[in-house]
């Protein structure tokens, strides 16, 4: 009878072994399935992401478009206050320039007659009184700043002029159209104002554009997703009726004649 007891004690001990491999195998499976599922859903989602339509085919946040930075955090208004003390300095010198008519050689030299004018006599003076002299901070612009400057302006420059060689050597159609338009809506824009207040207005672009466009990058997004298409469909039209039907090849066989 207690070897009976005892196989029979052995039995449920082994069954319940097997039952925990069963379950554990089990366990592995399923998690191995809903690691795939996850997989699957996140491979999907990442094929609507990528189907999503983004001005300009932009793929990247727009602060990484701006370039990054200090730059791109004031375009931003990361800082509000950043922001809108160099939104503020840069209306202030349109005023003075623009609106009151100041010269900049004028304005430079008078706030250096009035900040000489104070610190001079304040320096001399400061010995008799006995009080500490004026602490004049020393002004030194780094030199990789102005280096990181220039070599920036030179890479946009020189990306302007590719631009312009490759429009001028007539490879690109869309191109050109777009850089003329661009050209004579400048044109235009220069004939209503000077080149200050072009570029103050440049200026409180790049401080609204880019923020509101952030705030608003879905509608915006579609808005000229649906813009895009209808050019493309203007232009195809265009093409049919006017381009397809200008003659080509005609002055190169007029050149072997």
């Amino acid at each position: 009878m207690e070897d009976h007891v005892g196989e029979h004690e052995k039995n449920r001990e082994t069954e319940s072994v097997i039952e925990k491999i069963a379950e554990k195998v089990h366990g592995d499976d399923s998690s191995s399935s809903d690691s795939e599922d996850e997989k699957g859903i996140k491979s999907k989602a990442d094929a609507v992401k990528t189907k999503i339509y983004r001005l300009l085919g932009r793929e990247r946040p727009v602060h990484k478009v701006l370039g990054g930075g200090k730059s791109a955090d004031i375009f931003l208004w990361r800082d509000k206050k950043i922001s809108a003390g160099v939104l503020g300095v840069a209306t202030t010198i349109w005023v003075l320039f623009e609106l009151l008519e100041y010269h900049l050689l004028t304005l430079v030299s008078h706030i250096l007659i009035f900040a000489l004018t104070i610190l001079f006599p304040w320096s001399n003076v400061s010995a008799f009184i006995k009080k500490a002299p004026p602490k004049i901070p020393e002004v030194i612009i780094p030199e990789d700043v102005v280096l990181g400057v220039a070599s920036a302006l030179g890479i946009e420059l020189n990306s302007a002029l590719a631009i312009l060689r490759d429009i001028a050597c007539g490879r690109d159609l869309k191109k050109f159209l777009a850089v003329v338009a661009s050209l004579w809506v400048l044109s235009v824009l220069g004939s209503c104002c000077n080149s200050l207040t072009l570029f103050y207005i440049c200026f409180v672009l790049l401080h609204t554009v880019p923020v509101l466009y952030e705030i608003y990058e879905d509608q915006v997004d579609a808005f000229a997703e649906k813009a895009e298409a209808e050019f493309k469909k203007q232009y195809a039209v265009f093409n049919v009726k006017v381009l397809s039907k200008i003659p080509k090849g005609s002055l190169k066989d007029k050149k072997l004649a």
